[in-house]
């Protein structure tokens, strides 16, 4: 595990080093004994029947999630008071990424051991674990969890359904409709939010042969389609008061912790994903021929492979440190803790930041990925004749749900504001020392024997654009500042790829001294395309809010800084990506 704890945002303010950040290359042989556990089930279990899934056969879902049980894959994140393995963010995030290749099944699985179960993990009393917890994590009931509705899906406090004591008090009546459940159409014990006496938003543990409750039908979807999706229906349903969850009016708590820890794991299973899409379309380059050659030779294909293989280093790397993280932090915390799960999400809570960032890297990666695999393709990866056109469309969902990519970029330097502004951050201070430097020109040079030495300073260079722009916006807007979501969009792309950029120089200046020559030389490659490509990312990110928040001479003063902020010296880029290309068409496959 990493070095030191390393506290929620930190990274925009402080210089890390590699011996601070968790990497693939870490993993343990138990670690990679559950991976390849979990690749085999989806190679020799899922993959064949595929096209049965595809058509919803739920019985034969059902069936695979139990033998999901008996490999212990559901029991990842649970106690093992109550029969889990309770094991590592990393563990459970590297089965999350393996499972990833299973398509639709995936879901099934994400939703079951992520959000259908976590919420009896973290919030349960003693009696409702007892009772649901050994048959969840076995596979011999599947879970959901609903908090969307037909008319909130985003604003998920806005929630119209309900809950009413009874006049006995023994049961809570639920009334209203959660829309987009998956899972809905055969899960067993469900998640379901409504808000007693219509004011106090709360959580409760809903059986399906609950009287009152009835599933809708399966929603027609552009993707995914292998996956059960439907309206949870609540009609005067009777919920023993036993089944409340958590604390009246404290339901927000477990409905964003437990979407915190979606997010995450979203982030890993969009990582797998990415890497299946681009063994599928390196191998279709090394098959087509074009020219009298295969169209893997040629520039603008090697170029495509290359810039893929940097952005799912990066992705990878996001995935893992932040798994580092988490888990140094809450391996701090004592199990015989009183009231230990408290202890432990305020351990998750502290990273909502990096835990948005990885939802939203990871996936958007992923978009570009197969959006390139398709067009590798050309026209055949517009059939389904090649699983191209597959990936496409399962693809896309993946930037809406655990909240849409723009909820999470809002929810990503609003959260480092509100820190900043109880102290939790020292933003303003670290603010003034970047105004200063961007009065002042900079006369250091580098040191060569350094790892990544222009990485590092480009690195700190970018976190100085990002606190000018952080810095000029709060100074301007005050409090209206989380209303200028225009602005915040802007400084989101910033902090989201600085964070990327750091995880990817950190991997690799680990990897260096344990890893071959041709490796080392493909991981500097993959820093270099990828640190290119993120950097102009943040440059035009940061130029965009500039316009937003200044003009004049403070306008130019400040486009002159981030024009210095952002020089980043790629020479060599062009080699890099063609010895990346290389790598990756002669192994077939993500070589990392």
């Amino acid at each position: 595990m990493a070095a030191k704890i390393v506290k929620g945002a930190e990274y925009l303010i402080t210089e890390l080093t590699a011996a601070d950040v968790f990497t693939p290359e870490d993993f343990s042989d138990e670690q990679k004994q559950i991976g390849e556990t979990t690749e085999q089930f989806v190679t020799n279990e899922v993959l064949p029947r595929k096209e049965e899934i595809e058509h919803q056969d739920f019985p034969l879902v059902i069936d695979l999630m139990k033998k999901c049980g008996d490999l212990g894959l559901l029991m990842i994140d649970a106690p093992e008071e109550y029969g889990g393995l309770e094991l590592d963010k990393a563990t459970s995030m590297l089965a999350a990424e393996k499972l990833s290749m299973a398509g639709s099944f995936s879901v099934t699985y994400s939703a079951h051991t992520g959000i259908g179960t976590l919420p009896l993990v973290y919030y349960g009393t003693r009696e409702q674990k007892e009772k649901y917890l050994g048959k969840i994590i076995s596979g011999e009931w599947i879970a959901a969890y609903c908090l969307t509705e037909p008319g909130s899906g985003s604003d998920a406090l806005g929630a119209a359904a309900t809950a009413t004591l009874s006049e006995d008090g023994k049961y809570y009546i639920l009334n209203g409709t959660k829309q987009f459940i998956t899972n809905g159409g055969f899960a067993n014990l469900y998640t379901i939010f409504a808000k007693i006496d219509k004011q106090h938003f709360t959580g409760f543990l809903v059986e399906r042969t609950t009287e009152g409750l009835s599933i809708g039908a399966e929603e027609k979807k552009m993707g995914v389609k292998g996956s059960s999706t439907t309206q949870v229906i609540l009609e005067n349903a009777k919920v023993p008061v036993e089944n409340l969850l958590g604390e009246i009016g404290k339901g927000h708590k477990i409905a964003f912790n437990v979407l915190n820890v979606g997010r995450f794991k979203l982030g890993a299973a969009t990582t797998g994903a990415s890497k299946k899409a681009l063994t599928e379309g390196i191998r279709y380059a090394n098959e087509r021929k074009a020219f009298g050659v295969t169209i893997g030779t040629f520039g603008a294909i090697q170029e495509k492979i290359a810039d893929m293989t940097a952005a799912i280093f990066a992705s990878e790397s996001v995935v893992y440190r932040l798994a580092g993280m988490v888990d140094d932090r809450l391996a701090t915390i004592p199990k015989d803790t009183p009231d230990y799960y408290e202890a432990y999400q305020q351990g998750i809570e502290e990273y909502t930041i990096e835990m948005a960032i990885a939802k939203v890297f990871c996936s958007e990666v992923l978009a570009d990925v197969v959006d390139e695999v398709l067009q590798i393709h050309g026209g055949y990866g517009f059939t389904q004749e090649y699983p191209a056109e597959g990936f496409y469309r399962d693809e896309r969902i993946n930037r809406i749900w655990e909240g849409t990519n723009e909820i999470n970029r809002l929810l990503i330097p609003g959260t480092i504001l509100r820190r900043a502004m109880k102290g939790e951050i020292p933003l303003q201070k670290e603010a003034m020392k970047a105004f200063e430097s961007l009065m002042s020109p900079s006369f250091e040079e580098l040191d060569d024997s350094i790892p990544f030495a222009v990485e590092k300073a480009l690195l700190a260079n970018l976190k100085k654009a990002f606190l000018v722009i952080a810095g000029s916006g709060a100074q301007k807007f005050m409090d209206r500042i989380k209303d200028e979501q225009e602005i915040l969009l802007a400084a989101a792309d910033m902090a989201i790829n600085i964070f990327a950029i750091e995880s990817a120089v950190l991997r690799a200046e680990k990897m260096l001294p344990s890893c071959s020559e041709a490796r080392k030389k493909a991981a500097e490659s993959a820093v270099k395309a990828f640190a290119f490509a993120a950097t102009e990312k943040v440059a035009t990110a940061a130029r965009k809010a500039a316009y937003y928040i200044e003009e004049g001479d403070t306008l130019a003063m400040l486009l002159a800084g981030i024009r210095r902020f952002t020089k980043y010296d790629a020479t060599g880029l062009l080699q890099a990506k063609r010895n990346l290309a290389a790598a990756a068409i002669e192994a077939e496959k993500y070589i990392f």
